[in-house]
């Protein structure tokens, strides 16, 4: 009975094993000698099907990878470590004497390198404070590193305690490299090393990568004074923010005023970048002031009221009236530009209701070609497509005089700013512009779509498709019924006019 228990037993971690994938199921281990005959036949009609390894198996090939690759990696730090140890200048030369070779150092790393040498007592305790502790006892003859983190710089690092010309041995080297030796100068009290390091970080160019790594290894070092003047390209003393807004003034203000068109396109891509890449990424900034840019738009707007007054008082004979109208248009792109930042910025709520008070400069506008004057009509453009998106919330009073003061003008540009602005997206304006209408009372929206309405019937294309903005009014009053007081259901169809 127990032989029978202890089989079933067996039978049961065989079959466990066999689930696990620990073992090979002997369903397919080699046939008996009665299915050989068979096996002959069949193998030559078909494939030779081999079995998959088990979970056994590959974890031992998975061990013996790991094994290989730690082995592989040891070997090249032993080959090296042997080509660093060749290059000591007492190797090469007697001059340090090689009696002298007095102190036994011993460097090991936490993946077993272990390194020893016979160094010289009198160069270690002379430029090394560390070694200079460790040796102070006349009877001291070994000193053990143990657990270094890079056994091949900590010896680079003791082969420049013998160099007389440190700066000329570092020139070779990378910034990563030397970033090295300079923890190990400063673990060891190497005060030369670490002038040395110092210098040839301040001398030297240094990638993205390699900027925050110095930035990382001078902070945690503290080095205090002696790491300043490395550190001296990427600060200086703190800025307030009236000198950050006198920078942004002359930066801005250049790009606005500046005679090539290319140049000026490049630094507005520039600093548009660079300004929304502070705001995406760094929350300890001095950022460019409300001031600034709202002052901006006042020189702007002033320039076009300037150049639209000039304009609508030339005669069309002029020779100079294209260089005026082109002037119309690089103010206006001005604008756009500075619009842009202030959207990007969450600044830009009182330029709609700056940009609804310009009535004046809307009667001009009128009196222009749109050829020359369909630049302006994008700054509108824009704001309609911020507030449709929910990027600027303004009262209903200012949107409703935005539209009021602009749309018309908006309709009448938007022919040309189609065919001419290969960066316009028509459809993203007219979404702008349908959830602009769509957040205004019914009774505007109704004045405001059946006017569109009418003149989409006799411009067609050449009128911004607000369809959806009509389907939508039009459900809202006459489906969408709402209950009046009495319970009875009431359209709502109003009346509303522009305001005077």
């Amino acid at each position: 009975m127990a032989s029978t228990t202890d089989g079933v037993l067996r039978s049961k971690e065989v079959s466990a094993m066999l689930k696990q994938g620990f073992i090979s199921d002997p369903s397919i281990s080699p046939l008996s000698p009665s299915s050989k005959t068979l096996t002959r036949v069949s193998s030559m009609s078909s494939p030779t099907v081999r079995s998959s390894p088990t979970l056994f198996e590959m974890m031992t090939e998975e061990q013996q990878r790991e094994s290989r690759e730690m082995e592989d990696k040891r070997r090249k730090s032993q080959e090296r470590v042997s080509r660093i140890l060749g290059e000591f200048p007492f190797v090469q030369t007697d001059d340090w004497g090689a009696l002298g070779r007095d102190v036994k150092l011993t460097v090991s790393s936490r993946d077993g390198v272990k390194v020893v040498m016979n160094v010289h007592r009198r160069v270690l305790a002379a430029r090394s404070g560390f070694f200079a502790e460790k040796l102070r006892h006349g009877d001291a003859h070994s000193v053990e590193i143990c657990d270094c983190d890079d056994v091949e710089v900590y010896l680079e690092t003791v082969m420049l305690l013998y160099c007389e010309d440190l700066r000329r041995r570092l020139a070779r080297e990378e910034v990563g490299k030397v970033l090295d030796l300079l923890k190990v100068s400063a673990a060891i009290k190497f005060d030369a090393g670490i002038a040395s390091c110092l210098d040839f970080l301040e001398a030297s160019p240094w990638s993205e990568d390699e900027e925050k790594k110095v930035v990382s290894i001078l902070g945690e070092l503290q080095l205090n004074d002696s790491a300043a003047e490395v550190l001296e390209r990427i600060s200086a003393e703190p800025s307030t923010s009236a000198t950050a807004d006198g920078i942004f003034l002359q930066l801005m203000s250049g790009v606005l005023q500046a005679k090539d068109d290319k140049a000026r396109r490049e630094m507005k891509a520039l600093i548009s970048g660079l300004l929304k890449d502070e705001t995406s990424h760094s929350s300890n900034k001095i950022d460019v002031s409300r001031e600034i840019l709202y002052s901006l738009c006042h020189r702007c707007i002033s320039s076009l009221f300037i150049c639209l007054t000039e304009a609508d008082g030339m005669d069309e004979s002029r020779c100079d009236r294209g260089a005026l109208m082109a002037e119309i248009g690089r103010e206006a792109d001005n604008l756009q530009w500075i619009v842009d930042i202030m959207i990007n910025k969450k600044m830009v709520d009182d330029f709609v209701k700056l940009w609804a008070d310009q009535k004046e400069l809307a009667a001009l506008h009128s009196k222009i070609p749109s050829m020359y004057r369909y630049e302006i009509s994008k700054v509108t453009a824009q704001l309609c497509i911020a507030i449709g998106r929910g990027q600027i919330l303004v009262s209903r009073e200012a949107r409703f005089s935005l539209l009021c003061t602009w749309l018309e003008a908006l309709y009448e540009d938007f022919g040309w700013m189609k065919r001419a602005s290969r960066s316009l997206d028509r459809k993203v304006v007219e979404d702008g512009l349908s959830q602009t209408i769509l957040t205004l009372p019914l009774a505007q929206q109704q004045m405001i779509l059946l006017k569109w309405f009418d003149r989409f019937l006799s411009r067609g294309d050449d009128c911004p498709n607000i369809q959806r903005a009509f389907e939508v009014w039009w459900r809202r009053t006459f489906i969408r019924h709402h209950a009046s007081e009495n319970g009875q259901p009431q359209l709502p169809i109003t009346i509303c006019d522009y305001p005077t």
